[in-house]
């Protein structure tokens, strides 16, 4: 039988690696892969559609596909997942607790980024602070004027305004022309000089914890997507596309595992892996829609009641129909 040969763009991780490497692989597929950063993988993606399999923004999927004109449908792999208490920094000199961000001006790459979803669900449900309560600056970290991936029709009471021709939100914060800073990454390293900025939460790894031990939340950052007119002619395709994920995502565990060496070049990786799992469980980081059914409806919950979906999705209806249940032996 011959291979379909298709383009795969992914993030170089090391539940990725398997597949790039070849020890796993997508059955009936001959892969070209490409590991890209997410902001070019996820605009390319969104605007001309470049690849065949594509991890995608869980955000700007939800928004293409309440619309009804997302090229892609997911499986359920969820290949980026953070607690996003650490996305926002903020001038420690005014803002001393996150009730002290109502009527502040907050800096942000992209309004509809998944980590900037949620980080404004923890804003209003722990804290009660809500998106219409903050005035948001667009603007690049690094570069100035970066646009939405995908227009956006947000609720009248959503203050979003551009930065200023020729800043960076980084540079804003610097100067205390923004009181805090929402995004994915840092801000510039200029920024993080500044012994004025830092993190809202001051331990947000303890925050985070508490976070998950109050919810079961872990956010689902990003989604792997297959290309629409591909599953209709190869219905097979989406189901076998999270087989070799899944996979390669057990090796990753399995290497993580192992002792003997270590895999990742950061200390006290075993005390850390342990730590997950006395918090997360043993399966800490699950495929699938079974275990992040709730996870996922959060999501799904926010994204809408902060006006970035045309309409409240369910679970079943955002991932390809076969890929919902899987076999077992």
């Amino acid at each position: 039988m011959n291979r379909l040969q298709l383009s795969v763009a992914m993030g170089d991780y090391d539940r990725t690696r398997a597949l790039m490497d070849g020890r796993v692989q997508i059955d009936g597929v001959d892969p070209v892969y490409m590991a890209l950063y997410p902001e070019e993988m996820f605009f390319r993606a969104m605007r001309s559609q470049d690849f065949d399999i594509c991890e995608l923004s869980f955000s700007s999927y939800t928004v293409k596909t309440a619309k009804g004109d997302c090229p892609y449908v997911a499986v359920p792999v969820f290949l980026s997942r953070a607690f996003r208490h650490t996305s926002i920094y903020v001038c420690k000199d005014r803002i001393k607790s996150p009730q002290d961000l109502k009527g502040k001006r907050i800096g942000l790459p992209e309004y509809q980024l998944s980590a900037n979803v949620w980080a404004r669900a923890i804003l209003q449900d722990d804290h009660g602070v809500a998106p219409e309560d903050v005035t948001w600056v667009r603007g690049g970290i690094e570069t100035p004027g970066r646009p939405e991936k995908i227009a956006l029709q947000l609720p009248p009471g959503v203050r979003l305004e551009s930065a200023p021709e020729g800043c960076t939100i980084s540079q804003m914060l610097d100067r205390g022309e923004i009181d805090g800073f929402m995004a994915p990454r840092p801000p510039s390293a200029q920024a993080l000089r500044n012994p004025e900025i830092g993190w809202l939460f001051d331990d947000p790894t303890a925050t985070a914890r508490d976070y998950y031990k109050r919810t079961g939340i872990f956010p689902i950052m990003h989604v792997v997507g297959v290309r629409k007119t591909l599953c209709e002619r190869h219905p097979w395709l989406p189901g076998a596309v999270f087989k070799a994920f899944s996979q390669a995502k057990d090796a990753a565990l399995e290497a993580l595992s192992d002792t003997s060496a270590t895999k990742v070049t950061l200390p006290f990786v075993e005390e850390q892996l342990k730590a997950a799992r006395e918090t997360l469980g043993e399966d800490f980081w699950s495929y699938g829609v079974a275990k992040n059914r709730a996870t996922i409806d959060t999501f799904l919950r926010h994204h809408h009641a902060q006006g970035l979906s045309a309409r409240r999705l369910q679970v079943e209806e955002i991932f390809h129909p076969a890929t919902y249940e899987t076999y077992s032996i």
